[in-house]
This record gives structure tokens, C-alpha cells and sequence, in this order.
């Protein structure tokens, strides 16, 4: 027979915690409930698998243990990380601020982690840090992609993935109907009595920038207006002296501008060549980003749902994990696309056009 000091009697809950100087694991959690390990992997991973007196007794356990689930034994167990990608063109512009507070507050709720990656604009680097952590992540959230659309069609078929601001064949996407919002710009700026409107192009690997180019040409078309273009520029406000002289050399009285970066970042330009906004000239920004209202003067912008954009970026992704996988291997899923809709906000940066137009010909107060 067996002696005692061969078989000692199971170790309660509390005593083993307070002997213990290493991490908890779940094959300690069995010992002090005398259940098998998986059994309590069950327990503490799918829950619905276990029956509930058994599930209370470990989870009990587990707590006064104070168990912390290993995240790679976990992503083993249950195929999942508990990470998200949220990757945005330029984590510095404003615009993603929103964007960011909405994704990780949802994510929380939901018991993700949120992972942020900046791809500095390129879609190179974009593509190259995906496929790096592909397999520390259960899914990835992609604002502004700068991807092609056949490797971004591709990438969705390899990790779950919504788009925000990117409309690509199938693939789900989150998508701020601001080619409206430019209808309705040029509709105010024309009310305005202006008869040239110039639009400042942003980078020309962006998306959202060829689509609020083809709304203003559809404006000019409705109302027989003369519209041209300026640029491509890069899309921060650095870009702002360039944009401001590009502007002024085309004649045009009033602009709508790519994004509100380009639009603040001309005010301190046109100040210095003397011209007056919106006196001599009515600028339009894009997005009403966090200081839009406060410069001088306000920026007239399409008012976007940036928070809420983020929202529906993890609902639908979330959506999306708990489905189960009945596409074949390296084809995307089936596409949903939520269009959310863009308002104009009327500031003190538009107004009547000057009488008889705006000559630009003024040398400038300082240097480029």
C-alpha cells in the first residue's frame, strides 16, 4: 500500500497560492479541482462545452489562483490571439484620431487588444508589416489603405480585414460618403456666386482622393461651372505654402481642398501674400478634424462620422470571426460595404465671391 508521503492529500485553492513563486497554469488549476488540464482548458476557453458545476468550480479556482491566461497557449488552444491591427496612413494626421477612439473602445468591450500600425503613407510597408504579424493577429482594420487594389484583394483573403475609406471588390469595407459631401461644397460655394473653384489633389495613391476628384467633376458637369484641379500633394499640413501658391497661381476665387490639413495649413501662407479669407478667396476643408473650428478663420469642411467609422470597422470584423470559415482557402469573403454619410459644416473660410474674380498676380510678402 501506498504510503501518505507517496499520495499526499489535494492541495486547496488558497494554500497552493500562497506556496506558489511561479506563474499559475491550467495544469495547477486541475490539480486543486481534480479535473484533468483539459478540462479546465475547456473551462476557461469555451465555457458552453463544460457542464456548469464544473465550469464554477474551476473558474473559482482559476481566480483565486490568480490564473493569467498564457496568450500563446491560449492562441493555440483556441486559434485566436486576442489582437487586432488597426493600421492607419499617418498616425500624426488628425483624422485617424476618431477613427483610433472608436476601434479601441469597441475592442475593449469585446476583450481585444488593439495593435497600431503606422505605414507612413506607404503601401509597401503596409503590406510588408502585415504579413510580418499575420500570426499574432485574429484580424486587421485598414484605414486609407494604400495597397493596390489586387494585393489588398489578396491580403483579405489570407486575414480577416475591413477597409475604412477603400472600396475594393470583395472585401468588406467602412466607407464616409464624402463625394457627396463634395456635391454639396460645391453647391454652397456656387449659391456663393463663385464660378471658379479649383480642387487641391492629395496623394495619388489615395483612394478617397480620386473619388472626391470624380465628384467634383460630376459638380461641374450639374451646374456648368469651370473646375480644375491642382496638385497631387502630400497630404500633411506641411504641404499648406505649396498648396496656397498653387491656388492663387490658377485664378480660381474659392478651392475645396483633398483634406482639412491642406486647408489650415494655406491660412498662415495666404496671410502672409496678403490675401483674405474669405474676402479674396473661400477654402473648403475635408473631414472637420480636431482644429478646424478653432483656426482663424473656422474652416468651412465636410463633417465626417470618424468615430462611428471605427465602431462599424469592428462590429463588422467581429461579425466576421465569429462566422464560420465556408470559403475556400486564399479567397476573400463575401463583401458588405456600410456607407456612412458626410454633412457640410458652414464656417467663417467661405463667403461671396470678390466682385469681377481674384487676380493672383501679388507678388508674396516673404519667402516660398
Amino acid at each position: 500500500m501506498a504510503s501518505a508521503e507517496q499520495h499526499p492529500a489535494p492541495a486547496t485553492a488558497a494554500t497552493d497560492n500562497r506556496r506558489r513563486t511561479r506563474p499559475v497554469t491550467i495544469t495547477d488549476i486541475a490539480r486543486v479541482t481534480g479535473v484533468v488540464p483539459s478540462t479546465v482548458s475547456r473551462a476557461l476557453n469555451k465555457p458552453g462545452r463544460v457542464n456548469a458545476a464544473t465550469r464554477e468550480r474551476i473558474q473559482a479556482a482559476a481566480r483565486e489562483l490568480n490564473y493569467v491566461p498564457n496568450s500563446q497557449a491560449r492562441a493555440l488552444i483556441s486559434g485566436r490571439t486576442g489582437t487586432i491591427a488597426v493600421v492607419v496612413s499617418d498616425v500624426t494626421n488628425p483624422f485617424y484620431f476618431g477613427l483610433i477612439r472608436g476601434t479601441q473602445q469597441r475592442l475593449k468591450a469585446a476583450g481585444y487588444a488593439q495593435l497600431l500600425i503606422d505605414t507612413e503613407d506607404r503601401g509597401e510597408h503596409e503590406a510588408e508589416m502585415l504579413q510580418k504579424m499575420r500570426r499574432s493577429l485574429d484580424g486587421a482594420i485598414l484605414a486609407a489603405s494604400r495597397l493596390p487594389e489586387p494585393a489588398l484583394t489578396a491580403l483579405a483573403g489570407e486575414i480577416p480585414l475591413v477597409t475604412v475609406n477603400r472600396n475594393v471588390p470583395r472585401v468588406q469595407s467602412v466607407v464616409i460618403d464624402t463625394p457627396t459631401g463634395i456635391g454639396l461644397a460645391v453647391e454652397h460655394l456656387v449659391g456663393l456666386g463663385h464660378r471658379d473653384i479649383v480642387y487641391v489633389a492629395g496623394p495619388e495613391n489615395s483612394w478617397s482622393n480620386h473619388a472626391r476628384w470624380r465628384a467634383v467633376r460630376a459638380a461641374s458637369q450639374r451646374y456648368g461651372q469651370r473646375f480644375r484641379h491642382v496638385g497631387p500633394f502630400p497630404s500633411g499640413r506641411r504641404s499648406g505654402s505649396a498648396v496656397a501658391d498653387a491656388v492663387l497661381a490658377s485664378g480660381a476665387t474659392a478651392c475645396v481642398c483633398f483634406n482639412d490639413l491642406f486647408a489650415i495649413g494655406m491660412l498662415p501662407r495666404l496671410r502672409q501674400r496678403g490675401v483674405r479669407v474669405p474676402e479674396d478667396l473661400s477654402v473648403v476643408g475635408c473631414d472637420d478634424i480636431f482644429g478646424a473650428d478653432f483656426c482663424h478663420p473656422p474652416l468651412t469642411t465636410l463633417t465626417a462620422p470618424i468615430e462611428q467609422a471605427g465602431e462599424v470597422a469592428v462590429a463588422m470584423l467581429l461579425a466576421r470571426l465569429e462566422q464560420p470559415v465556408t470559403e475556400q482557402p486564399g479567397t476573400a469573403p463575401g463583401r458588405r460595404v456600410v456607407l456612412l454619410p458626410a454633412t457640410l459644416t458652414v464656417r467663417e473660410s467661405t463667403g461671396p465671391a470678390p466682385t469681377g474674380g481674384f487676380s493672383a498676380v501679388r507678388p508674396p510678402a516673404g519667402p516660398s
